[in-house]
């Protein structure tokens, strides 16, 4: 049954059978909403063959209060806005090592929003000070997205004062660990604001 939902987790573009399992619906029905437009998609060159891209699905799937969780996947998605690449390498290899994690890294402010849009972030581990905004307004934006309700925003700087570490957690920052920090206990906080089972060390 895992195996299953990991396909469709991965997938990217479904045949209408493969639609028809994820909707739990007969083939003809998946068929029938393509062909009168309801549900989009594209043909293959030269036949008759319907795909449909996981965005359409997902949209058509949440438009008929159809459950979406056989698409997703049961990793939790972690976005690093770091603007230094040696350390947001580290923590990209950490969280893609442990097997829990679908990670995404980007190096600034205006990149971390888009990435957030569309990668829809369990939790973001943010750099307070980017090269072009600082850790508030991402924070504040993120806060004022109600589809981010659920996306917990863990700060990390190394030259940060009392003062800033509280206006970080004003603005919607769930924690805040100052650099260097053990890598080990970064995950240790993100399974406790994920509510995640702690992994034993070793």
């Amino acid at each position: 049954m895992s195996d299953t939902a990991k396909d469709w987790s991965d997938k990217k573009v479904f045949t209408t059978g493969e639609a028809a399992q994820v909707c739990k619906v007969s083939q003809q029905t998946i068929i029938r909403c393509f062909d009168s437009g309801r549900l989009n998609g594209f043909r293959v060159p030269g036949s008759r063959f319907r795909r449909i891209p996981r965005e359409e699905l997902l949209r058509f799937m949440q438009s008929n209060d159809i459950p979406v969780e056989v698409l997703e996947s049961s990793l939790k998605r972690v976005l690093v806005v770091d603007d230094d690449p040696e350390i947001a390498s580290l923590m990209e290899d950490v969280f893609g090592d442990d097997g829990r994690f679908e990670v995404r890294v980007v190096h600034n402010g205006y990149d971390a929003g888009m990435e957030t849009e569309r990668f829809k972030p369990n939790l973001i581990v943010l750099d307070y000070m980017l090269p072009d905004i600082n850790g508030n307004i991402v924070c504040q934006r993120v806060r004022e997205n109600d589809s981010l309700s659920d996306t917990r925003v863990i700060c990390v700087s190394g030259v940060v004062e009392a003062s800033e570490i509280e206006g970080l957690m004003e603005a919607g920052a769930d924690d805040f660990m100052k650099k260097p920090f053990d890598l080990r206990e970064l995950v240790r906080r993100v399974e406790s604001l994920l509510g995640m089972t702690q992994r034993e060390a070793g």
